[in-house]
C-alpha cells in the first residue's frame, strides 16, 4: 500500500491525461480539434494547482520506435512528439516507464509533486503501475485534465468511478478528435457519477484564450468560492 496518503485524505488529485506535444501541436497526425484553446485551460489548470500545493498525477502514451517509426505514428518513444508540454512539468517529479511492473517508492507523493507514468495503451488501468497508484491513492476528488474525451480521459474517468472514486471532469481542458464522439463521452462519464466542469469554477477566469505549446504567459486570477485566489507559477 502506498504510503503517503494512508494517514490524510487530500481534497484534490489533478490527473494530468496525455498533455504531449503530438496531440496539440499543429500539423500532427493526431492534433486536437481546438486546441490551442484547450491548451489555455490545461494551462490554468495546471498553475491552479501549482499555486494550492495540490499533487499531480500525469499519464503519457508512449509507443514503441521501430527504427525510427510506428504504426501509429504519434507519441514514439524518444521524440519530441512524444515529451510532455513544457507548462505541464512540475520541478518536483519522477517519470517512471510503461515496463509492467507495479513498483513505486512507498513514499512517492511525499517525495514528489508531480509522478508521470508511461503507458502504452489507452486505458491507463491496463498498465501495473499505473493501476496502482490510481487505485490506492486516496483524495476527495480527482480532478481530470488532457485528451482524449472519447477514449483515454473516459477510460480513466470511468475507471476511476468503478474503484469508489470521486471524479470531476474539467470539459474545457478535455480535447478530443470527434466533437460528437467526445458530447457522447461526457454523457457517459456523467451518467456513471462524474461532476462536470469548467476550468473556471476552480481556477477563476483569465484574459487568457490561446496559447501555444512553450510560451507561458501571465494571466488575471480572480475569487471563487473554491478558492481565494490563483495565479500561475514561474
Amino acid at each position: 500500500m502506498i504510503r503517503q496518503l494512508l494517514k490524510k485524505r487530500r481534497k484534490f488529485i489533478l490527473v494530468d491525461i496525455n498533455t504531449q506535444r503530438d496531440f496539440f501541436q499543429t500539423g500532427s497526425r493526431a492534433c486536437i480539434k481546438n486546441h490551442k484553446k484547450v491548451l489555455a485551460n490545461v494551462r490554468r489548470m495546471i498553475a491552479w494547482a501549482r499555486h494550492n500545493n495540490i499533487h499531480v498525477i500525469s499519464t503519457c502514451q508512449v509507443y514503441p520506435n521501430s527504427n525510427g517509426g510506428s504504426a501509429m505514428g504519434y507519441c514514439i518513444d524518444g521524440t519530441d512528439g512524444q515529451k510532455k508540454i513544457r507548462y505541464t512539468l512540475l520541478n518536483q517529479r519522477a517519470s517512471f516507464v510503461a515496463d509492467g511492473s507495479t513498483d513505486l517508492p512507498f513514499d512517492v507523493l511525499r517525495q514528489y509533486r508531480q509522478v508521470i507514468l508511461h503507458k502504452r495503451c489507452v486505458d491507463p488501468f491496463e498498465e501495473p503501475r499505473i493501476e496502482r497508484l490510481l487505485s490506492e491513492v486516496f483524495a476527495e476528488n480527482f480532478v481530470l485534465i488532457g485528451n482524449g474525451a472519447e477514449n483515454a480521459v473516459m477510460a480513466t474517468a470511468l475507471g476511476l468511478l468503478h474503484r469508489g472514486k470521486n471524479v470531476t471532469v474539467v470539459v474545457d481542458a478535455v480535447g478530443s478528435l470527434d466533437k460528437d464522439g467526445a458530447k457522447l463521452a461526457f454523457r457517459k462519464m456523467k451518467a456513471k457519477g462524474a461532476r462536470l466542469i469548467e476550468t473556471r469554477k476552480l481556477a477563476g477566469t483569465s484574459h487568457l484564450r490561446q496559447v501555444s505549446l512553450d510560451h507561458q504567459p501571465s494571466c488575471q486570477s480572480i475569487k471563487d468560492k473554491a478558492l481565494l485566489k490563483v495565479i500561475t507559477g514561474n
